[in-house]
């Protein structure tokens, strides 16, 4: 399971706010300007991206923040001055940020085109959910291609995987609450692999993470809308699991990137977003980089999940609540 340490967020502004981080590193430029970055994605994913940027832009050192999706809406409303740029793969919290009014408009941005939502909320990768298995728990079994095998495959030996399954715990992952409302939309297979998963004593996870680590151990044999980039970005891994996207859809985010209203460095800040809309990270040099850019994302990847309004309709507190009820429902036994 992931290391949570405790940190005084930020004196940043003169205001103290106290939070569990997942992570917090500086990344260090030329004496100058200190960007501060709250983000959903693991620092050693990330970092290459934060060094191709400082490399650009060598009077900008970046204080790179880790945390988890749902909680970066919450660190933001008790201190949004801590906080120059925002980047998550939860887009339905990022556009209710913005939607708020706490998102800067970036026109110059908008106009250079791509993913974007009234010129404040900047998509710049597509990742498609994933089922990621381990490979010696499905030796002399078919491996399945959709939910329905997978359904299929779990109802034919429910003993073997019994305790072995992972997924989100979509009442505190905003990208598993995100992943679990876009599926629920598109299919109601859903809903009957959830109950499949409820019935077999699922385990709940925060974190793509931490699901794959158990795969990994052998802990898990199948773990549900895993980030596929998390997956393929340890090597280590790559001989015990096997990751597949789903052929009946799949369900793909766009990890999104705003500049907070409140900051007082707009110019470095709209540099970072500009760096990565720009998609100039994807082109270095690094094999088997796991973040694809827009730009290079598989033409045949589909669901890729609107950058849009309709994204707020599951964040209505009926709605959720709703939605919480019916997979609680289906999941805790």
């Amino acid at each position: 399971m992931r290391n949570f340490v405790s940190v005084i967020l930020c004196l940043w502004a003169g205001v103290l706010v106290a939070a569990e981080l997942e992570d917090r590193q500086m990344f260090h430029g030329e004496d100058g300007v200190t960007l501060r970055v709250l983000s959903s994605t693991d620092t050693d994913i990330f970092a290459p991206i934060l060094e191709g940027f400082i490399a650009r832009n060598p009077s900008v050192s970046v204080d790179y923040a880790v945390a988890g999706s749902a909680d970066i809406v919450t660190l933001i409303a008790e201190c949004g001055d801590c906080f120059d740029v925002v980047i998550s793969s939860a887009m339905d919290l990022q556009l209710k940020l913005a939607n708020d009014g706490l998102a800067r408009r970036l026109p110059g941005l908008a106009q250079q085109g791509g993913s974007q939502w009234r010129q404040s909320v900047f998509g710049f990768t597509l990742e498609p959910a994933t089922v990621v298995l381990n490979r010696a728990a499905f030796k002399g079994r078919p491996l399945p291609s959709t939910r329905q095998e997978l359904i299929e495959a779990l109802r034919a030996n429910p003993e073997h995987f019994r305790g072995r399954l992972g997924t989100y715990d979509v009442r505190l992952s905003g990208l598993g609450y995100l992943f679990a409302t876009q599926d629920a939309r598109a299919s109601e297979t859903f809903w009957r692999l959830m109950e499949v998963f409820g019935n077999l004593d699922a385990q709940l996870y925060c974190c793509s993470g931490d699901m794959i680590d158990d795969l990994a151990s052998g802990e898990l044999f199948v773990a549900y809308n895993v980030l596929g980039s998390y997956a393929s970005t340890r090597p280590e891994t790559l001989d015990t699991v096997t990751i597949i996207t789903p052929e009946d859809f799949a369900t793909t985010m766009m990890r999104t990137a705003l500049v907070l209203d409140s900051t007082d460095v707009g110019g470095a800040a709209e540099a970072m977003v500009s760096y990565l809309t720009s998609g100039a990270w994807a082109a270095q040099d690094r094999p088997g980089f796991p973040l694809p850019s827009i730009g290079d994302a598989d033409a045949q990847v589909l669901n890729v999940v609107s950058l849009d309004p309709g994204l707020l309709v599951y964040l209505d507190r009926l709605k959720r609540e709703l939605f919480l009820e019916a997979w609680s429902s289906a999941l805790l036994r």
